[in-house]
């Protein structure tokens, strides 16, 4: 379903008096309807964060000229770090894949729905296995095999082949490499990774099977923003579920499975509809 066409302010500075009268007085003065307002203030850093969207039809300005007035009226005022959408602009997003395909199906199938408002104009993987898969999507896919000894030279082809392409932002649907640090820095807070929730307990190749040789109770998946400190990054999403001594190591994969897309969908679309903050190595996400 294609979005309305509104505004998304997403804002964070110290926590002051008169932030939000301030910012809605502005929107009021040149003709904004509000359709949406949420806001948080972390009080032990005493900071403030907040989500304003708000209807473009009658709005009396383009978004430049919002941009400078904002910024005179308000952002330099409370010092704020602050970012400007318009819901309607569709974003660019490239799929990293291995070899394992329910995440990597999941999205494609929800971007072909329309149920994920994004352009997929380019699929990389270090595997050739899914190619046929993405072929039916009709997307390029590009294979980049990654080693020890090309790691450095793919990783400039990878960054590349984002910026042509115009990429926005990168989903890791299960794949098993390394992000590079020059990756990271280029798509800071804009590379999200799923994985399992067991970690740093069960690290490693077929964490489901030291799970189950351990006999866990419960299983889940985390989705982050990946930084360079691996899988420590801001947590955007997780669920869990609830297991038993009658489950298979099968059960538990095909069970882990699930957890994933469906965490993995749930963090791609609070990404793309300008819902996520992050500070100090966490997150704020709106409803």
């Amino acid at each position: 379903m294609k979005p309305q066409n509104t505004a998304v302010l997403l804002m964070l500075c110290q926590d002051k008096n008169g932030i939000i009268a301030n910012v809605t007085a502005l929107l009021a003065r040149l003709g904004a309807n509000i359709v949406y307002l949420d806001q948080h203030t972390d009080h032990e850093f005493e900071m403030f964060f907040m989500r304003l969207e708000w209807d473009l039809e009658h709005f009396s300005v383009n978004l430049e000229d919002f941009r400078t007035i904002f910024t005179h009226e308000s952002a330099r005022h409370f010092d704020m770090t602050w970012e400007l959408h318009q819901s309607a602009e569709r974003q660019s997003m490239c799929i990293f894949v291995s070899k394992y395909a329910h995440c990597f199906l999941d999205i494609l199938s929800r971007w072909r729905t329309g149920s994920l408002h994004v352009d997929i104009p380019v699929i990389i993987s270090n595997h050739e296995d899914l190619r046929s898969d993405a072929e039916r999507f009709n997307i390029p896919f590009i294979y980049l095999p990654v080693n020890a000894e090309n790691r450095e030279d793919q990783a400039l082809e990878q960054l590349r082949m984002l910026q042509e392409h115009r990429i926005d932002f990168i989903v890791l649907a299960r794949y098993m490499q390394i992000i590079p640090p020059a990756l990271i820095q280029a798509y800071s807070s804009r590379i999200i990774n799923i994985h399992h929730s067991f970690l740093p307990g069960f690290p490693g190749a077929k964490p489901y099977h030291q799970a189950y040789a351990r006999g866990v109770k419960i299983i889940g998946a985390t989705a982050h923003y990946v930084t360079e400190e691996l899988d420590t990054g801001p947590i955007i999403e997780q669920d869990v579920e609830r297991i038993s001594h009658k489950f298979s190591i099968d059960d538990l994969i095909s069970t882990g499975q699930d957890i994933e897309r469906r965490v993995l969908a749930r963090a791609v679309r609070a990404h793309v509809e300008h819902r996520i903050l992050t500070y100090k190595n966490r997150t704020v996400i709106f409803s």
